[in-house]
């Protein structure tokens, strides 16, 4: 990309935000959850493994969202699960966005055979309850972070690919196509240059929505205990460990990481139509 063509990107860029406060909200949310990802490690004012003797404390000065059943400080526990949560998020929907982009462009712009295993692949995955389907795969490869990862990625890559497999196959015919043809680019090159930018845009919302669902499946696998393995700080095994004391009164255990959890979700789905527009070539400016 040129230098002119980057200042026109950026310029776009601000523009979208600058038309859509809840856009500039929903990245603001975003810059302040991957701060806490990169920099909450070393900026927390406890060691989130560390036990003590200060068990079961609400809320207070010294820990603001008080502490858990063995002593440790609920809020550093929080904040240091942010980097593992949106390392499996990202990691997943960027191993789907992927595999997906691929799977649709060739069954959407070449068709025939190729089209029809594909289809019937994706048709295979979408099946299964979802949620089931990554729980049998996470039992079957064990209940690690790479595990999750790829459990996240297989589940959610029929839905780019269906996209991407509609867009494809609604412009491969298009005028700009033709004109890309006859101007002497390959096949693979009017795919990856003319076709799959025009897909990007609906992509962009399934990659929002995507984000906040690979961050609520991973919380549901580590809460039924097919996911990350205690005591690693993760905002599913943090609920599922409060989940014990609520009746007791020590609702904080829940609440807290539970929040996080649907703040972390809620940023997600409000990118969507941010991101759609910041990519779509039809509204450059």
């Amino acid at each position: 990309m040129s230098t002119a063509e980057q200042q026109s990107f950026i310029g776009h860029v601000g523009y979208v935000l600058r038309q859509n406060p809840v856009t500039m909200i929903a990245f603001g949310m975003l810059a302040a959850l991957v701060f806490c990802a990169v920099f909450g490690p070393s900026l927390v004012p406890y060691d989130p493994l560390a036990s003590s003797d200060k068990i079961l404390q609400p809320p207070n000065a010294s820990h603001w969202f008080g502490t858990d059943h063995l002593g440790r400080d609920v809020f550093s526990r929080v904040v240091v699960a942010t980097r593992l949560d949106m390392v499996i998020s990202i990691g997943a929907v960027a191993l789907s966005f992927v595999a997906g982009s691929i799977l649709g462009c060739v069954a959407g712009y070449w068709g025939g055979w190729f089209d029809s295993i594909i289809s019937r692949g994706l048709d295979m995955i979408m099946a299964f309850p979802l949620f089931v389907l990554a729980m049998g795969i996470v039992a079957a490869l064990g209940n690690t972070v790479e595990n999750v990862i790829y459990a996240t990625a297989v589940i959610n890559t029929p839905f780019y690919a269906r996209v991407v497999r509609a867009e494809v196959n609604i412009r491969r015919e298009a005028g700009f196509v033709q004109a890309a043809k006859l101007a002497g680019n390959s096949d693979l090159r009017v795919v990856a240059l003319h076709i799959f930018p025009n897909a990007l845009p609906p992509m962009m919302v399934q990659v929002s929505l995507n984000m906040g669902w690979a961050v609520l499946n991973a919380a549901g696998l580590s809460f039924i205990g097919l996911g990350v393995r205690p005591p690693t700080p993760e905002w599913g095994i943090m609920v599922a460990e409060g989940a014990n004391y609520i009746i007791s009164g020590e609702w904080w255990l829940a609440v807290f990481p539970g929040l996080w959890l649907m703040l972390a979700v809620f940023t997600f789905n409000l990118l969507g139509d941010g991101l759609r527009d910041m990519v779509d070539p039809r509204q450059r400016r």
